[in-house]
């Protein structure tokens, strides 16, 4: 915001230069410098340091230096002119140039180097509210960078120039036009402004087409436009009536130069005559600066800056209120909860009531940030809250707009990688998108992709939606196809289940309550083939169900191995299968037949026993009828281990999935086929 410091809109005014002596270089600087005039003043101070010989001036002099390059907004050679003072020895006698090398590091978001140059002018100033606030704005920047609120911003490339690009507003009721700010050539004057080396700033108008691309700029007309500087503006509800600021000088600007706030017609594509819009019933109001002006959406509150008697600091936020009933407004009132010492400015009163502003005064991440204060009662405001990263920046961020209630707008700011001196951004809201998505593979053999499975979404109220998986066994639940409809919503839990024919069904739960970040939650599913290549019926493993030896009584251990199966009879509530058990060649035949049929039949007992409809299973044991592993081919295991874990290979219970159509007892449905 270098042109906005140096105007006269914060204060700066232009007076006459002194004639010295054409050798006293020192004192021509120093005098250029107290006018503002930072360019000539940076020549004059080296020229009179190459010509000082007292060691403490030309420390003066280096910290002069560093001074006007950063009041010109040159933070890197302004950090090296500070150092060269502190080199010199300027900070014994002057430990201010701590502070301001502090305060250029944390300008280009060198936060810890600032904190340590703030410390070292705490050791000369203990207690120093500033420098103190100072380390603690650094930690807060560093903490905002590191946890950026949901903002995305865009610099509006159309819009800006080289130049200084500012301020914008809505020009229309659908905020489809702005107008605008700007110091680029082809304004309304010609006069160049001796400070900043550009044009005196014009307002600019801008349409946006249908495909979202603005126009280019062009000046107002010259009822509004002059050869003075044109400042910020704001328009009634009905977009009629504009209120802007002006700053008024002659033409050599030798003279002070104040701003007030006018306002203008619209007639037509244009406006009509600018008349002074008087803010303040007093003979002495010429001599204070009033600008920035916002008017509220219903038109009776008008917020402006002014650096006139009563406020606290530099330039504070004021407001004015339209009396319908004598119809006028009333005198000037200070936002008492909001102003600092600083200066704060650019206000903008959003449609809930918020006022939101720049200031240099609250903490904030190094120039001058953006706030929002919240109405605390009628007529009042407080809570001030630092608008964070990326809305604010290390450089100057400020004149915040909105776009009705919605969390988009426009602003301007002279961050790094800009266009120009000043540019205008535009922000929005990043939706906190949701997304669930996986890939089904097939397990028993086969680990493969499934495709054509039915993946079903139900959220916690009952609603479902299904989709099939791709060739590749791939699904995603993001926006629904031909629709900008999103299938997965914040603060709500989802059922996600598969199903396909020959497979046994699986579902896991997901919740997006309390996630306030973007987040696509990755579920893979592996489901369980119930016939193998050829559509032959498969045994399916579960946990391993123990018996003491001998016995087919259920160990406890072997209950949470069933509760496995119980829990994929409930998830497949269709299928009917045959538990079977399976014995090792250990023992007579007949009496492994008859422990595995026993243990089937404890398992199933168990089973029944849990809820499961005794309809739904058959119990078969197989004794030693279908070992995986003969004794042949035990024999020829090395080791004993080897052999026993052939053994306990062949000691199983598994189950097989007989039929899928299975309906329920007293549904009203035929059970034709059903094993009893």
């Amino acid at each position: 915001m270098k042109i906005v410091k140096i105007l006269p809109i914060i204060l700066a005014l232009f007076v006459t230069t002194a004639v010295f002596s054409q050798k006293d270089f020192t004192s021509i600087a120093d005098a250029s410098f107290e006018h503002h005039k930072y360019h000539s003043a940076i020549e004059q101070y080296k020229k009179a340091y190459s010509k000082e010989k007292k060691s403490a001036e030309k420390a003066r002099i280096l910290f002069k230096i560093g001074e006007c390059y950063h009041k010109f907004m040159d933070e890197k050679q302004a950090e090296v002119w500070y150092s060269k003072a502190i080199k010199a020895g300027f900070a014994n006698a002057e430990p201010i140039v701590w502070y301001q090398l502090a305060v250029v590091l944390k300008l280009q978001e060198r936060y810890a180097e600032a904190e340590v140059e703030f410390e070292n002018y705490l050791k000369s100033k203990p207690g120093d509210v500033d420098a103190e606030a100072g380390i603690e704005s650094c930690k807060l920047a560093e903490e905002w960078k590191d946890n950026p609120t949901k903002h995305e911003i865009h610099n509006e490339v159309m819009l800006n120039t080289k130049q200084y690009d500012y301020s914008p507003t809505f020009a229309d009721k659908k905020n489809g036009s702005l107008i605008f700010v700007s110091s680029r050539p082809d304004g309304a004057g010609d006069n160049i402004d001796p400070n900043t080396g550009e044009h005196f700033p014009d307002l600019f108008y801008t349409k946006k087409d249908r495909k979202g691309k603005w126009s280019t700029p062009v000046p107002l007309n010259e009822t509004v436009n002059t050869d003075h500087s044109e400042g910020s503006a704001t328009l009634d509800r009905k977009k009629s009536m504009m209120y802007f600021m002006r700053c008024e000088s002659d033409k050599k600007g030798k003279e002070d130069m104040h701003c007030h706030i006018y306002k203008a017609q619209k007639t037509g594509n244009n406006f009509g005559d600018a008349t002074l819009f008087a803010l303040w019933d007093d003979t002495t109001s010429h001599r204070f600066n009033f600008g920035y002006p916002s008017i509220s959406n219903d038109d009776n509150y008008l917020f402006f800056s002014s650096n006139m008697p009563g406020g606290k600091g530099h330039n504070d936020i004021w407001y004015v209120k339209y009396d319908k009933k004598v119809k006028a407004w009333s005198q000037p009132i200070n936002v008492e909860g909001i102003n600092t010492p600083e200066d704060d400015v650019f206000p903008f009163i959003a449609e809930d009531g918020t006022l939101y502003f720049s200031s240099e005064g609250h903490l904030g991440m190094g120039g001058m940030d953006m706030f929002k204060s919240t109405s605390t009662g009628e007529d009042q405001w407080g809570d001030v809250q630092n608008l964070k990263y990326p809305l604010n920046s290390s450089a100057d961020d400020f004149g915040i707009i909105f776009e009705g209630k919605e969390e988009k707008g426009y602003f301007t700011s002279n961050r790094r990688n800009g266009r120009g001196g000043d540019d205008i951004y535009s922000f929005y809201t990043a939706p906190t998108i949701y997304k669930i998505s996986g890939t089904v593979y097939a397990i028993g053999g086969f680990n493969e992709p499934v495709a054509g499975v039915s993946v079903k979404l139900t959220d916690n109220e009952g609603v479902s939606v299904e989709i099939l998986t791709d060739e590749t066994g791939k699904y995603m639940f993001d926006v629904k196809e031909g629709t900008k409809d999103r299938y997965i919503f914040a603060e709500k839990t989802y059922l996600l289940e598969v199903h396909k024919a020959d497979y046994l069904s699986a579902k896991t739960e997901e919740s997006t309550v309390g996630i306030e970040e973007s987040t696509e939650f990755i579920h893979d599913f592996t489901m369980q083939p119930t016939k193998d290549e050829s559509g032959g019926i498969i045994e399916i493993k579960f946990p391993e169900v123990l018996y003491d030896l001998g016995k087919y009584t259920l160990r406890p251990e072997s209950k949470d191995s069933l509760n496995f199966l119980y829990q994929t009879l409930i998830d497949n509530p269709t299928i009917v299968i045959e538990l079977s058990a399976h014995t090792d060649s250990r023992g007579s035949d007949k009496s492994n037949q008859i422990l595995s049929e026993n243990r089937a039949k404890s398992c199933v007992d168990y089973l029944v026993e849990k809820g499961i409809a005794g309809d739904r299973m058959v119990a078969v044991g197989y004794g030693e009828t279908r070992l995986i592993f003969s004794d042949n081919d035990i024999a020829k295991f090395k080791t004993k281990e080897e052999q026993e874990a052939a053994h306990q290979k062949n000691r199983r219970t598994v189950f097989m999935v007989l039929r899928s159509d299975y309906v329920p007892q007293g549904t009203g449905a035929t059970e034709e086929g059903t094993d009893k």
